[in-house]
């Protein structure tokens, strides 16, 4: 490999360290040579993202050209043609490596785009629309990196389980959402429970708040449940580094009840302990074995 492309793989291994201890301790668990080219498509998502929220001083606008300036990059890339930027080689050279599907990533590049306009979503169906550009290609990218046995039947669970991980953020970072103006839990499921906008921001753990929270933990669950029968189909390589992942996020939701549905007092985390400890379960669990959501 040469220098440019190895350190356009360490540049994205940083920003996923830096942005992504959750599943960058899971990655772990995975072999080197596959690991890097999570890293390598770990950076590619968290870069766009930060073009969108780590920009808020500029006008949408702006915001919006610097997403099209790199969008526009990557595609030359694709197209053979020599580009000028730390993260995008390493991309492209793991889109080159697994002939990812080149859609799947302009699909989750439009939908980072809806981030600089769209601030709510009226219904369930809405979000998953938007989840499925931000969260369900991901699934599917990430499914040649990791093998599978049959890769026809885990397309879908590898869907759900960008899906589950996505809605357990949305829960957990109701407050850093607003911070940015936007509410990703369904309007419909707001006005159901009478809660609304106005409510969130005063930042108060209202028993009516925490009744949509708990409402919300049970509907990521069912994307968690959906999700598990695809992990026994990986390659055994690359199962403990997808049950780590299963379980360290769905314990996400666990702390989150443990605080009694409040998502103001503090950001939910997985202590460390656990962490290790289902780090080493998950090495220690014959291949194959089923995946449950722990409660």
């Amino acid at each position: 490999m040469d220098l440019d492309l190895a350190a356009s793989y360490e540049r994205c291994r940083e920003l996923h360290k830096r942005h992504g201890r959750t599943y960058y301790l899971a990655t772990q668990l995975l072999p080197s040579w596959k690991r890097r080219h999570v890293h390598a498509l770990y950076g590619f998502t968290r870069y766009a993202d930060e073009i969108v929220d780590r920009t808020e001083d500029l006008p949408p606008v702006e915001r919006a050209a610097l997403l099209t300036e790199w969008s526009d990059l990557f595609v030359a890339g694709l197209r053979g043609e020599q580009v000028d930027d730390p993260l995008l080689p390493a991309v492209l050279h793991t889109i080159a490596v697994f002939d990812l599907d080149v859609d799947d990533f302009a699909t989750f590049l439009r939908c980072m785009a809806m981030d600089l306009t769209v601030t709510s979503y009226e219904t369930y169906d809405d979000l998953l629309d938007y989840m499925e550009g931000s969260a369900a290609v991901i699934g599917t990218m990430m499914l040649p990196i990791l093998g599978s046995k049959d890769p026809v039947a885990a397309r879908e669970p590898a869907r759900q389980l960008g899906f589950a991980f996505q809605l357990t953020n949305f829960i957990r970072d109701v407050a850093e959402d607003l911070d940015r103006g936007r509410v990703y839990l369904p309007e419909s499921h707001l006005s159901e429970f009478g809660v609304t906008r106005r409510t969130l921001e005063k930042r108060q753990s209202t028993p009516a708040i925490r009744a949509l929270i708990e409402y919300e933990i049970a509907r990521a669950r069912e994307h968690y449940a959906a999700a598990a029968p695809g992990i026994p189909m990986l390659e055994p390589a690359s199962q403990a580094c997808m049950r780590t992942a299963f379980a360290l996020y769905g314990g996400i939701l666990n702390e989150i009840e443990a605080a009694g549905y409040d998502v103001f007092s503090g950001r939910a985390t997985v202590p460390n302990r656990r962490r290790a400890a289902v780090a080493v379960r998950s090495l220690l669990t014959r291949p194959g074995t089923p995946v449950h959501l722990a409660a």
